[in-house]
């Protein structure tokens, strides 16, 4: 057996505007709504509604934690005017975690915002710090019991869309390409032109700086008025440099990554979130090869990106504790994503066994859901019917549970 420590974390993770349905007041709501190309979220997963039901479920199959967000359009939807009633909705979910035995990780920021603040100049306004510190202090009041917070969800691809959107707009380009895909999910990774894809490359380190600062005001605020332990979590591409690619290797990580290990020198804990692995050459990313085993996001097949990835921010970070926060793969084989899932945590294993510090493994992601424009990728350990919102479990969902039950993989 490959035993894990004890108290280990197995899991999986989800994120409010994916899962939740109905996130009107948010920025990403209103985006779907004029972006060409875009699908929308519509009443998404209703895990607004059904969320005791979803937590049942991973309880059931024998997972001991789950990572959800706090959606701050619906607890701040005016500024400065926050809803009793919707921080009451979020301590219920916390609860109904508790009382399944269930560890809650609480992101207090995934991906969206209230319109209000985009608006107003979203993370680029003066006062952006000031007002999502203001968020934070009220998201604390419900966090009674709640262990780890992290106060972000990648803010370096926060920091690309950012990136991008200016870009787009310089060369007047609306085209928008989800941030989980690399291509149309038919194996065309060489269509790049006009693409979000190719503006993603990139992300400002001016806005990644920032990005630090916030996320460090936020964390004094958690450490302050709660006992959790916090951080962010950071996607992380498990880049390698192709032969000449070395120098510019250095010059896209630090931007999109480096900065924010970095930032998390001092937290308690840093989530990584790794899918696949891209090589650099000069020119910069490599597009993915064509192969029968690509992902539905158009990525190669490489569980062993997640070993690669937690050395990387090991390293970078200074030896910050780690949660694997997000990990998956886009399929409609749920044979392969068992196949990918115990690749992936045999690599984790190795990258303990040299000492690094893992506290968990929370996986990508609990439900089939909207992936940021797009309904086609299935990440899910649980399978959701759109018209229906019927749950059904795939076979990951026990494997990944029969793991937890061990708390180690089998030789």
């Amino acid at each position: 057996m490959t035993n894990f420590p004890d108290g280990f974390l197995w899991g999986a993770a989800t994120a409010g505007h994916q899962i939740e349905g109905n996130n009107v007041n948010s920025d990403w709501w209103a985006r779907e709504q004029q972006m060409p190309g875009m699908e929308p979220s519509g009443d998404a997963c209703d895990s607004y509604h059904r969320y005791r039901e979803d937590i049942e479920l991973l309880a059931d199959a024998g997972l001991t934690s789950y990572r959800f967000s706090l959606e701050w359009s619906r607890i701040e939807p005016l500024p400065g005017r926050f809803s009793r009633a919707e921080l009451a909705h979020y301590r219920r979910v916390i609860e109904a975690c508790l009382d399944r035995g269930v560890t809650p990780v609480v992101t207090l920021q995934h991906f969206t915002t209230p319109q209000w603040f985009a608006a107003a100049g979203g993370w680029t306004a003066p006062d952006a710090s000031e007002r999502f510190q203001s968020f934070t202090t009220e998201a604390t009041t419900i966090l009674d019991g709640v262990e780890w917070v992290a106060t972000m969800n990648e803010p370096n691809m926060q920091a690309a869309i950012m990136t991008a959107m200016r870009r787009m707009q310089q060369a007047g380009d609306g085209q928008w390409q989800s941030p989980t895909v690399e291509s149309d999910g038919t194996g065309d990774a060489d269509r790049k032109k006009n693409t979000h894809s190719e503006f993603l490359t990139y992300a400002d380190p001016e806005i990644g700086r920032s990005f630090v600062e916030i996320h460090h005001a936020a964390r004094e605020i958690v450490r302050a008025r709660t006992g959790a332990k916090v951080g962010w979590t950071i996607a992380a591409g498990a880049l390698t440099a192709a032969p000449g690619g070395e120098k510019k290797l250095e010059e896209i990580r630090y931007g999109k990554e480096d900065i924010y290990w970095e930032g998390a020198r001092g937290d308690d804990f840093v989530g990584v979130q790794a899918y696949s692995s891209q090589e650099v050459d000069a020119n910069g990313l490599v597009p993915h090869p064509q192969n029968p085993d690509n992902t539905l996001v158009g990525t190669s097949y490489r569980p062993d990106a997640l070993a690669m990835a937690v050395r990387h921010a090991w390293d970078v970070s200074h030896g910050v504790p780690i949660v694997v926060t997000e990990n998956g793969i886009a399929t409609a084989d749920d044979a392969q994503r068992i196949r990918y899932t115990d690749e992936a945590l045999r690599g984790l294993h190795a990258a303990m066994a040299d000492g690094i510090d893992v506290r968990g493994y929370l996986h990508w992601s609990l439900l089939d859901n909207y992936e940021w424009g797009h309904w086609g990728p299935t990440f899910g350990l649980i399978a959701v019917d759109r018209e229906t919102f019927v749950r059904t479990p795939k076979p990951s969902l026990g494997w990944l549970g029969e793991v937890a039950g061990r708390n180690g993989l089998p030789e």
